[in-house]
């Protein structure tokens, strides 16, 4: 049913289990806290927000029984299925972030307090069966290795080396490829990383390569662009952690439009399950395709090889660069992928929400969308704009991020009911 109504939501799901309406978003709430604390390099918070919301999705379907859980059955569920959401959300954290474990413990005993649930209560057995087996299933995953690898490109024309960095605040000057050692960690849906390959960049001397170049360079310097204020508020609204800004996302619709634990865990499960796909996917694609960033290219732009590239070597982009090479754009992977995740899991692209900004320069720091599409959208226009990205790795990344997320729509967490419909996945119909 393409164009189910959002507000029919509710009454698609046969026998939802009715715990407190906020546990599922209580956990996330805390989960977020805790990962983005922890300062996990690059992108890599992505694997584990989808870790943990994976597993609390497992925990709620131990009673709940309407949707496949991602990683682990567990039969027999008896108790509070708040104390599992607890249970299950405290003990993934821990293993993931042992340095936080007082902390999250004292969450979590506080929570239960504060629920009137006992710590002996069956349900707690049940978030730990749940979280148990996540643990075990990505225990090998790549992830976080010892010692990790280090990229640092070459010093070739086209190629991405370290950038400088102009402005306070992250990357350090001239760092290293983030988390290079996400190309090779195992994807949660998707078949492998190069699955959903992007196409390869437009290749150096080309009309397109020439056209992009002068379009970064006019709209993305630091001085002396040719941005609109408005062009530069949207640039500035969306240098934003990328991550939190989503979930932001994501706890608005889902307390706006969700009414139940099981929609709501799934929601929050197949978004972070999406858009770790789609990163890892693109971390591949950037060490296939290791492409300079536009700052690297419009600094030597009189070394190209290309007399129609007027070289800069003083130009700045509006941001710091970061420290990853430009083909494709992990930014538009993300966002992309996770709005059209919501399209899918609402079953139509046009509802109305607001997305927020922590970056101080950005006036307004919200934004409200009619679709999910359009904010997509600008940040395709935003990363040209802030001077770190050229258009064909905007779009190619966007593209990447959405196949990505119609994947995993398909083939994950899927109903078990027959009275249980999702919307159609016909990418014929999608609105991109």
């Amino acid at each position: 049913m393409k164009l189910r109504l959002i507000t029919a939501l509710a009454f698609t799901i046969a026998g939802a289990i009715h715990t407190r309406a906020d546990a599922v978003l209580d956990w996330n709430a805390i989960a977020a806290q805790t990962i983005f604390a922890a300062g996990r390099p690059g992108p890599s918070v992505v694997l584990d927000l989808a870790v943990v919301q994976a597993t609390v999705h497992d925990a709620v379907q131990a009673y709940d029984k309407t949707f496949e859980p991602y990683a682990t059955h567990i039969a027999g569920a008896s108790g509070s299925p708040d104390a599992a959401i607890a249970k299950a959300t405290r003990d993934i954290l821990v293993n993931r972030f042992p340095a936080q474990a007082a902390s999250v413990d004292t969450a979590y005993v506080n929570y239960l307090t504060a629920h009137g649930l006992a710590a002996d209560d069956s349900g707690v057995s049940v978030g730990a069966a749940a979280a148990a087996g996540m643990i075990a299933l990505r225990a090998s995953d790549g992830s976080f290795p010892n010692p990790a690898p280090v990229f640092n490109g070459a010093n070739i024309i086209g190629l991405w080396r370290p950038t400088p960095s102009y402005l306070p605040g992250p990357p350090p000057s001239g760092a290293s490829m983030a988390v290079p050692w996400l190309a090779d960690v195992t994807p949660f849906v998707v078949l492998d990383q190069s699955q959903f390959a992007a196409p390869p960049p437009p290749p150096l001397g080309s009309g397109l390569y020439r056209q992009e170049y002068d379009e970064v360079k006019a709209l993305g310097a630091l001085v002396g662009s040719s941005r609109t204020p408005e062009q530069t508020q949207i640039a500035y609204f969306w240098a934003e952690n990328f991550f939190a800004q989503l979930n932001r996302v994501a706890r608005s619709l889902a307390e706006t439009h969700v009414d139940n634990s099981a929609d709501r865990a799934r929601l929050f499960a197949l978004v972070w399950i999406g858009a770790a796909d789609s990163v890892i996917t693109t971390w591949r694609g950037k060490l296939e395709h290791p492409t300079w960033r536009p700052i690297t290219a419009i600094n030597q732009g009189d070394f190209d090889g290309d007399p129609k590239t007027i070289g800069d070597v003083n130009w700045q982009p509006l941001i710091n660069t970061p420290n990853y090479p430009d083909h494709s754009s992990g930014a538009n992977a993300l966002v992309s992928g996770f709005m059209k995740m919501l399209a899918l899991y609402f079953g139509t692209d046009d509802v109305t929400f607001t997305v927020t900004s922590a970056n101080p320069n950005a006036n307004p720091n919200a934004r409200t969308y009619a679709r999910f599409t359009d904010a997509a959208l600008d940040v395709v226009e935003a990363r040209i704009l802030q001077g770190i990205h050229t258009r064909s790795a905007d779009l190619n990344g966007r593209h990447l991020g959405m196949s990505v997320n119609r994947w995993v729509f398909k083939h994950a967490l899927k109903p078990l009911t027959n009275d249980t419909n999702g919307p159609d996945d016909d990418d014929q119909n999608d609105q991109d």
